[in-house]
């Protein structure tokens, strides 16, 4: 009896001990996750731009770092997106300025649905690649935190959103113009039921970084309204202009 009892206890504590162990083990498994997900300096992002055979392809949007070693075609050297490899130029994502001050990480100036859409590139490279760490500087701090910037960022991103919202409905009241343009051609917007005019969108809606003006079709007793601009060269009442 007093044997069986030794043995229980000893059972006790190799489970106990075997418990421990899976406990650590598994917090050694999250620690060494969290330890993959580096601090990078932009003097160290800017090695892994694809000039060196044995490092991985990463670039970073809005302070995340992504490996697109993957899509090596694309963004290594002599590859369509090699601009943003080894740097973060998130403003160019939307810019579309790839040289010299173009490629930066700054989105000062730009509308609220300019910043939401680098936001959703953001949002893609999370999708499509792997988040490896993140960037010290603008985005975040030198603990890996997010910065005030950053915050901003996706207030601004939400609030692109919210006015690209009011902007499908309030031009979904009045019906756009049809359009299409070819080399030889040109371009040319027409109206199924009514006439093309040019009309200013709301400044709060043209602020969300779309054109000012839209074109829209107007029926006949509707042309007196304030605000409705001919196309240069289109008659008053034709249903087709050529732009």
């Amino acid at each position: 009896m007093k044997n069986n009892s030794i043995i229980i206890i000893m059972l006790g504590v190799v489970v106990a001990l075997m418990a421990a162990l899976l406990f650590r083990l598994k917090l050694f498994t999250v620690e060494e996750e969290e330890d993959d997900l580096r601090l990078f300096t932009v003097e160290e992002l800017a090695l892994y731009n694809g000039t060196h055979p044995d490092l991985p392809i990463l670039l970073g949007i809005l302070g995340s770092v992504f490996d697109v070693t993957k899509g090596k075609s694309h963004y290594g050297p002599g590859g369509g997106y090699n601009h943003f490899a080894g740097r973060d130029a998130s403003r160019a994502f939307v810019s579309g300025n790839f040289t010299g001050d173009g490629l930066t990480d700054s989105l000062q100036g730009l509308s609220s649905s300019e910043v939401k859409s680098v936001v959703e590139w953001r949002d893609f490279y999370f999708r499509s690649y792997t988040f490896v760490g993140k960037l010290v500087g603008r985005y975040y701090d030198s603990q890996g935190n997010s910065t005030k910037y950053l915050k901003g960022v996706e207030v601004k991103a939400a609030r692109g959103a919210q006015l690209l919202e009011k902007q499908k409905k309030e031009e979904a009241k009045q019906p756009s113009c049809n359009s299409r343009w070819s080399q030889g051609d040109g371009g040319e917007v027409w109206c199924d039921d009514g006439v093309p005019r040019l009309v200013q969108r709301p400044l709060e809606i043209a602020l969300t970084g779309k054109m000012s003006k839209r074109c829209a079709c107007f029926k006949e007793e509707q042309l007196g309204q304030p605000g409705l601009e001919v196309y240069d060269g289109c008659d008053f009442l034709g249903k087709s202009c050529r732009v």
